[in-house]
């Protein structure tokens, strides 16, 4: 397969796991005493890894497919022992590409279960600051691709658009009395 065909193809599975999926609910909630008060809850826990973090995870691999970073036999590594691992993990199967999520030893078992159950391996280190030096190690020594989250996010996720929280948020609170929010709350 050439590589543009791949490209097209890697683009066109997770297009449509993004159908799939489509967006997480925004729900208004009802609160008699609140009078005057419009309160919602927007349920990311909906997307198939359970977070927040699949929006993230599918613009990151977007972005590192689209700039030539990631191909058919790409390694992904990536330096998280959370959600977003599992959500990467996801994604990587999804492309049939290997995954290591680089974390310290002292990750949870459910964690590192979650990223298994994708396919992804989990390299662990003894001290959570190792972990960023073990991901470009690793990256370079498999000929692999270092997602590094912490760098790309922003330039991966278009505040305009993109399938972003925001984005989506706007979208869906725009047919509202009050279309937009004084106040956006984000918990885990």
């Amino acid at each position: 397969m050439s590589c543009h065909q791949w490209v097209n193809e890697a683009i066109g599975k997770i297009e449509a796991d993004f159908q799939r999926s489509a967006d997480t609910h925004l729900i208004r909630l009802e609160f008699p005493r609140l009078n005057g008060i419009d309160l919602y809850l927007k349920d990311e826990s909906t997307h198939p890894t359970g977070s927040l973090k699949h929006r993230l995870a599918r613009s990151l691999f977007l972005y590192a497919i689209c700039n030539g970073w990631v191909n058919e036999h790409t390694t992904i590594i990536e330096s998280s022992s959370g959600s977003t691992a599992v959500s990467e993990a996801y994604f990587a199967r999804l492309l049939g590409l290997p995954f290591i999520a680089v974390m310290p030893r002292s990750t949870s078992t459910r964690k590192i279960r979650q990223i298994e159950f994708y396919g992804g391996q989990c390299h662990l280190v003894n001290c959570s600051s190792e972990i960023y030096a073990e991901s470009q190690r690793l990256a370079k020594e498999l000929n692999g691709h270092y997602m590094d989250q912490f760098t790309y996010a922003e330039r991966a996720t278009d505040w305009r658009g993109n399938n972003n929280i925001a984005d989506s948020i706007f979208r869906q609170m725009q047919a509202e009395q009050h279309p937009v929010p004084s106040w956006i709350v984000m918990s885990p």
